[in-house]
């Protein structure tokens, strides 16, 4: 089993030499597809949604994959397989599902929120209850996880309140940021890295192994003072909610080769709690507190050195430590850079340590520093870098 779980990162690492800034997302899609959740991702056209997935889809071999375009004049046949013309003459209402969605594991749909009355219905029940009701009889259907995408976010008053909901992940995915992984992206630099194959069983084993990693109580804990705080700030998502994000914890954990969730794993949570653009910070800021992942307990470290730093400098103004505190910031600095680079993913949040830091240079650059017991300036040096 430890085979198959190497080949997650096999995997993972092929994804992110082949697609640039798309950490966040891919380890998003192998969580949700251990979890048999769905995720949703919202961007502009170009920012690589469908030729991610359908990536992700070659290298699980035996599995059925639907993938389809939705417009407003979308027709149930597309998704679903027209009707049995043979049954139709006997009076059953019957569709042929052969290669469309209700045969599929995976399916990536495009312009979800396009999907119409006509569909809705039958694709709600698909997402939640993974069944599909043919000539009014349930089946079952074996699908595992759908990845949607779109443009825009639904507008109030469409009714599709339900469908945005069925989605337990949900990111908002923009072009490449910084300048050389757009080089790189131009370059196709990943083209060549070795796509690794992983089979139909190998899935279903690692979803097998995702039900049975452990939730310990200090995770519930902090699940709940999660929702309470929520509660606080307006945002109310529901218990249903709460109990499948359990499953993205467990697959989360998983995939960084533990049988144990552990508090870091809660990050995740910032792409499932929210339900409106507005909520998302208010969100993000609770998780966090609650997760205190790696990386963010990494950036409380080097912001409060960052205060010491440069609280010392006001207590001691000296040319000689002004000088010492320009050298350690300039390190903090290129230690951020380094760790922008290794976590791209999440670069926005080592941006905004990096940008206290870098002020914290510049006014040491351009002030002088000044004695508050005398009122005067002391020292007369300006510290440039």
């Amino acid at each position: 089993m430890e085979n198959t779980l190497a080949k997650i990162d096999e995997i993972k690492d092929a994804l992110n030499a082949r697609f640039q800034e798309r950490e966040a997302e891919i380890e998003a899609i192998l969580v949700a597809a251990l979890a048999q959740q769905h995720i949703l991702m919202i961007g502009p056209a170009g920012t690589a949604k469908s030729a991610l997935v359908m990536e992700l889809s070659k290298m699980i071999q035996g599995t059925q994959y639907f993938q389809w375009l939705l417009t407003r004049f979308s027709t149930p046949e597309e998704l679903f397989g027209p009707l049995s013309l043979k049954d139709l003459e006997q009076g059953v209402y019957k569709r042929n599902t052969k290669n469309k969605m209700p045969e599929a594991h995976v399916a990536f749909l495009d312009e979800i929120f396009k999907a119409n009355s006509a569909i809705l219905n039958s694709l709600l029940t698909l997402l939640n209850e993974r069944v599909f009701y043919n000539d009014g009889a349930p089946v079952p259907v074996p699908l595992m996880s759908v990845i949607g995408a779109s443009n825009e976010f639904p507008e109030d008053g469409e009714g599709l309140e339900a469908l945005f909901d069925r989605f337990l992940l949900r990111f908002e995915v923009d072009y490449i940021a910084d300048e050389s992984n757009f080089i790189a992206m131009m370059k196709d630099t990943g083209r060549h890295h070795r796509m690794p194959p992983m089979t139909l069983e190998e899935l279903i084993d690692l979803q097998h192994m995702t039900d049975q990693v452990a939730i310990q109580d200090d995770v519930y804990t902090a699940l709940l003072k999660i929702r309470n705080e929520l509660r606080d700030e307006g945002i109310r998502p529901s218990d249903r909610r709460f109990k499948q994000s359990l499953s993205l914890l467990q697959a989360r954990a998983l995939i960084n080769k533990r049988q144990t969730v552990l508090p870091e794993d809660l990050i995740l949570l910032e792409h499932s709690l929210w339900e409106t653009t507005e909520q998302k910070e208010a969100v993000c800021v609770i998780v966090r507190r609650h997760a205190r992942d790696a990386l963010v307990r990494t950036l409380d470290s080097m912001k409060n050195e960052a205060k010491d730093i440069f609280e010392r400098v006001r207590k001691d103004p000296s040319a000689e430590y002004g000088m010492e505190a320009t050298q350690k910031l300039k390190k903090l600095e290129a230690d951020l850079d380094g760790l922008k680079a290794r976590h791209q993913g999440r670069a926005e949040e080592v941006d905004t340590v990096l940008l206290k830091v870098k002020s914290m240079q510049q006014e040491l650059a351009v002030s002088s520093m000044f004695d508050g017991e005398t009122g005067e300036d002391t020292s007369g040096i300006y510290y440039r870098m």
